[in-house]
């Protein structure tokens, strides 16, 4: 096949591949998306009740980029309450759209140094974002000491930035029942609030500044970017394996499926889990410029049930009596915790009950039993806080499975776990050594989750385009 000095292979069509396939078809680029699923969207298949976005400026820029109008393919609707925590003393406190609206319930639910403590919470959630976003989220990968050595930037975050995200809360919130709600940012990420580092607060403003309900969730704004992209010209095949590059004059210069088919191409993008990239996945010579991700750094995994649920808010959390001994049980002990925090998501098709888990899949995989003990202890915790669910009746969706449909990664799924302030270094950037060939994806820079998918999607399409130029 004659190679088109302009044509771009992306190897998956999660978030980030989607979106640098919009931008680049866009910029007149020959695009051809292979993902090995029957269907789009990457690990957002794994959550059918995902029912949430952030950040919406990024989609609307993204789609702004193509020539297209994100209100124009996907109806959003900003959710006025963010989740409603619940414990099992029957206690509740809702977390909504409004940081005055946060305050006062905050007072009501632990007084009034509690709700000054959120204030000064906030403040500084939103001062972590605003240091940053610019030099950090949406750039390139930086380094960490060109971060560090930026003076205006370290007074904006300051010491207590370093620090453990737990430790960060304690400083506000005497009540530990607080610290375990805003502490749930490190949850989002596959990662313990013990160990994250204090910067993860802005997570808390991040939502703060709306999150977004798409109609038909996540699957509509996946398929609006399908849409586009092939508005463009791209071509998506579907149940197509790519199993190695191919390299001529020590660039990637295409691809190789699986039953022998080559593409040759002046550029191709790699949106898999780079956990996956670096097992060999697509091949050597990809495995050999991502570095490989011990078990031990991996960020957690999750098992979830389909439930039958009405009448509860989009996202439910549940917590447990001790704030921390889930996460000990977790991360150092690699092992099911026994008292479990239960996340309830509820979308448009049903609800789905998660409790986090560890991603030891390949090497300690969780026997019947534990979970099954893991499923009761989480219905017990719902229980306890009026609503009655019973998970042992609901069959599980495991780390092993997730393993399974994500090979390489142990079950992980937000790539490397964000322990430590180094750690967000620690994450591959669109660029590698091996010319040619690129990275996206939530487990590459700048981090896991929807929007920052997107973000490193677009990065990756600059990569690309300056290679061109």
């Amino acid at each position: 096949m004659n190679r088109s000095p302009k044509r771009v292979c992306i190897v998956g069509a999660g978030m980030g591949g989607l979106v640098a396939a919009m931008l680049l078809a866009a910029k007149g680029l020959e695009v051809v998306v292979l993902e090995m699923a029957e269907r789009p969207g990457g690990k957002t298949r794994a959550w059918p009740m995902a029912n949430g976005i952030t950040m919406q400026p990024v989609f609307e820029a993204i789609f702004d980029a193509a020539g297209a109008s994100l209100s124009a393919h996907v109806v959003l609707r900003r959710q006025a309450l963010l989740a409603r925590h619940h414990w099992g003393d029957g206690a509740t406190l809702d977390i909504v759209d409004g940081r005055a609206a946060n305050a006062d319930a905050i007072g009501r639910f632990a007084g009034a140094a509690a709700s000054r403590g959120y204030a000064d919470f906030a403040a500084r959630a939103e001062r972590y974002f605003q240091a940053l976003e610019a030099p950090f989220i949406m750039a390139q990968k930086p380094r960490a000491l060109a971060l560090s050595a930026n003076a205006g930037l370290a007074r904006k975050l300051g010491l207590s930035a370093l620090s453990p995200l737990w430790d960060g809360l304690r400083e506000h919130f005497s009540d530990p029942r607080l610290a375990q709600v805003f502490g749930r940012a490190a949850c989002y990420i596959g990662a313990s609030p013990l160990l994250a580092p204090a910067t993860l607060m802005m997570i808390s403003h991040i939502e703060q500044m709306g999150v977004w309900q798409p109609r038909g969730g996540i699957a509509a704004v996946v398929a609006a970017m399908a849409e586009v992209a092939r508005g463009h010209g791209a071509v998506l095949r579907l149940g197509a394996e790519v199993v190695d590059l191919r390299i001529e004059a020590g660039r990637a210069r295409g691809v190789v499926l699986a039953g022998g088919e080559l593409l040759q191409a002046d550029a191709v993008i790699g949106n898999a889990d780079a956990a996956a990239i670096a097992a060999g996945r697509l091949g050597q010579a990809a495995a050999r410029v991502v570095p490989e991700l011990p078990a031990s750094k991996r960020s957690f995994s999750a098992i979830t049930w389909a439930v039958a649920a009405t009448g509860l808010p989009a996202q439910s959390v549940f917590l447990p009596d001790d704030p921390t001994a889930e996460f000990t049980d977790l991360h150092f002990r690699a092992r099911l915790p026994a008292q479990p925090s239960v996340q309830l998501a509820a979308g448009e098709a049903g609800a789905t009950a998660m409790v986090p888990a560890p991603a030891r899949a390949d090497t300690r995989p969780l026997g019947r039993d534990a979970i099954a003990a893991c499923g009761r202890a989480a219905s017990a915790l719902m229980a306890r806080a009026g609503h009655n669910l019973n998970l042992e009746d609901a069959v599980p969706t495991t780390p092993d499975l997730f393993a399974q449909t994500y090979p390489g990664t142990g079950g992980a799924l937000y790539g490397q776990a964000v322990h430590g302030w180094a750690a967000s270094f620690a994450r591959p950037g669109a660029s590698t050594k091996l010319p040619g060939f690129y990275l996206c994806g939530g487990a590459t820079h700048p981090g896991a989750g929807v929007a920052m998918a997107a973000i490193s999607g677009r990065l990756a399409a600059e990569r690309v385009l300056e290679q061109r130029a």
